[in-house]
């Protein structure tokens, strides 16, 4: 199992990098994964430079990375009421080409962390949203951790075992999805 984790946050502090973290943790140890750092050095998307004469090679290898993945989480703060530039502009680049688009049809679990009491609903439904119309396979659900800046303790876990607990179940359910064939 091969799970590609698409962070929003750039700081290395941020909460949303703390739950990327401990949903890694709940990974098997037999699955391979990893946060990418690509998404930061992609440039905006623009379909003039997405032809073979002037894609940069940096898209390329993101593309190869998304098509190589049987699982996707995305990890979004939530500003101004939506997802992160980094996740959105990456997602965009994995759409295409339409048709051919290295994210369609792979399984993808959206998390979102937020110092508010609402826990990025609106960065994860947005995020939702875009997965679909990229052509992913998303999870209906999602989790979101508010007050995140009270709960991460050491090794960035959870402090709340029931918010662990969810976590835990969510990425189950993303393992089975990613195990379970698409519908033809």
């Amino acid at each position: 199992m091969n799970v590609l984790v698409l962070l929003g946050s750039l700081r290395p502090e941020s909460t949303n990098r703390q739950l990327a973290n401990a949903a890694l943790a709940h990974l098997p140890e037999s699955a391979r994964a990893h946060v990418s750092t690509l998404p930061a050095g992609l440039p905006f998307y623009d379909e003039s430079l997405d032809t073979d004469e002037r894609r940069p090679a940096l898209v390329d290898a993101f593309r190869a990375e998304v098509a190589a993945a049987d699982a996707i989480i995305v990890v979004t703060p939530e500003y101004n009421g939506s997802v992160s530039g980094v996740v959105k502009n990456a997602l965009d680049w994995a759409s295409r080409p339409r048709g051919a688009a290295p994210i369609a049809g792979t399984p993808a679990l959206v998390l979102a962390a937020s110092g508010s009491p609402r826990g990025a609903q609106w960065a994860r439904e947005a995020a939702v949203r875009v997965l679909q119309i990229a052509g992913a396979a998303p999870l209906a659900e999602t989790l979101g951790v508010a007050s995140s800046y009270a709960a991460f303790g050491a090794g960035d876990a959870l402090l709340d075992p029931a918010v662990d607990e969810q976590l835990a179940a969510v990425i189950g359910q993303l393992l089975d999805a990613a195990r379970t064939p698409a519908a033809a």
